[in-house]
This record gives C-alpha cells, structure tokens and sequence, in this order.
C-alpha cells in the first residue's frame, strides 16, 4: 500500500463527509484523510459495510461518524449533514464518491435502470454538495470533491446512462466554482480510470479477459491502484492544492488519449 504523499498532520481538525465511504476508492480517500489526521463522516446505504469500514478508520485514530443514508433522498441527506454539523461543528471537505453503474446496451436500457444510475450520480451528487455547500458558505470555505468518469466527456458504449449522470456531475462542479469561488469554495473533480480492486472493475469488466483486454488498452500498461487514486484525490482536497478549482483532473494511465491514427500499425521500439 502507498504511503500518504501529503505531510503528517495536514488534516488535523478538519472534517471530512465522504459519500460511498465504507468501500472501494471511497473508502480508499477516506482512509488516507484519516491517516493524515481528518476527523470523518462516511456515508452509504449499507449499515453493515459502513461500521466494518469505521472500525478500519478508527485504527488511524480519526473519529468516525457512520451515516446510513441514501443520497437520493434529500432529507436524508440533510439530516445526515445536520448530524455531522452537529457532531463535529464544522464540515471542511466533501468527497462525492457515491455512484451506480452496470452495462447496458442503449436500446435495451429501461427508464428505472436510468433513473437508478442517474438518481445516485447526478441528483445524489447535488443534494449534498448544496446542503454541505451551505455551510461552507456560512463558514467562509471548503473543498468539494466530485469523482468522475471519462465516458462524461469521451464517450463509450453501454454506460449512456452513467456518461450522462458524470457528464452533468462535471457541469455542476465547473458551474458551482464559478460561482462559489468568492465564497473561497473549491470545487473540482478526479476522473480515474479503471482502478483493481473496485466493484466499478467488477461490474464493467467482468472477465478476466474483460480486464486483460482494458490493460491493454491503458499506455501505461496496468489499472490504476485505490491508492493512487486517493493520494491524487487528498491532494486536492488539501491547501496545497489552494488555487486549483473547477478543474478536471483525469487519472487513468492516459487510456483517455487514445492511440491515433497510427495505433494499430505502432511497435514499441526495442532499444
């Protein structure tokens, strides 16, 4: 595992809400802000999974809120973000790692399996960034944090429903640092690309072919680990990242850029 690439303490009395907390890249970001010293909130809709996850958390020494919430559902959402108000009396950062997907070709996708992905995604995605972003106004700053998915931006197939979802989750964070940016609001989104040991690499890629066939593809040659990920998402979640807002960090190993025109007839040179 990936030690933390930010200084010891850098989260010291700050207080984080993490949504899809208790696995996966969530729960990858929520450990390294504990391990860097920030107090936490975790939410989800599996109780089971969220205190499993808290106990893990709580060995760095962070204080650990568990949340059972749905994020589509506003007032769960508010009273989850009252809770944690009312807990900690502060709530510095946000990370939006909630998310649903499974593939689906487009013609066959039903209204309720849309709904299912872009209730989470999008609308989850929203009701807590505005019920956290009002507190961060009236506290005069935070750092919003929205997790991203190149689909949103470079298209792919069986995904309409997820790349629509991510592609408005973009607009949003790019719209909200426009706007909020007077209010010393930062907010930004990281795209990772397929990353082992996630339930996204799971579901998308569900052979191992699946998955030979996706590294393949990635220049780098490799998926991407949890803690990569968390590392680049903590980073900018941190003041060290200070002047970085509205920004679309993309982290797949350059798999996004493509081959051009000449990829298929490319041999790697052997000197």
């Amino acid at each position: 595992m990936q030690q933390p690439m930010l200084p010891e303490g850098t989260f010291t009395g700050r207080v984080a809400i993490v949504t899809g907390g208790g696995s996966g890249i969530g729960f990858s970001i929520a450990h390294t802000l504990a391990t860097l010293g920030a107090s936490l909130v975790i939410a989800g809709r599996r109780q089971p999974v969220l205190e499993d996850a808290a106990t893990e958390l709580r060995k760095t020494g962070a204080e650990v809120l568990v949340q059972a919430v749905d994020v589509r559902n506003p007032d769960q959402v508010q009273r989850m973000v009252d809770e944690a108000q009312q807990r900690f009396g502060r709530i510095d950062m946000l990370v939006n790692s909630a998310a649903g997907n499974f593939r689906v070709q487009a013609e066959d996708l039903s209204v309720n399996g849309w709904r299912a992905v872009t209730d989470i995604v999008l609308d989850g995605t929203w009701f807590c960034t505005q019920a956290v972003g009002r507190l961060m106004i009236a506290a005069g700053g935070g750092a919003i944090l929205n997790i991203g998915t190149v689909s949103a931006f470079h298209g792919g197939p069986l995904a309409v429903h997820s790349a629509c979802a991510k592609a408005g989750v973009l607009a949003m964070s790019r719209t909200l640092a426009t706007e909020w940016g007077r209010h010393k609001i930062r907010v930004n989104v990281l795209t990772p690309g397929a990353t082992a040991d996630t339930g996204a690499v799971t579901q998308l890629f569900p052979t191992p072919e699946d998955q030979q066939r996706i590294t393949l593809s990635v220049p780098l040659g490799r998926l991407a680990e949890r803690e990569e990920i968390a590392n680049t998402a903590v980073f900018l979640l941190s003041d060290y990242a200070s002047y970085i807002t509205g920004d679309n960090l993309v982290m797949d190993g350059g798999k996004w850029l493509g081959h051009g025109h000449l990829g298929s007839s490319f041999e790697p040179s052997s000197s």
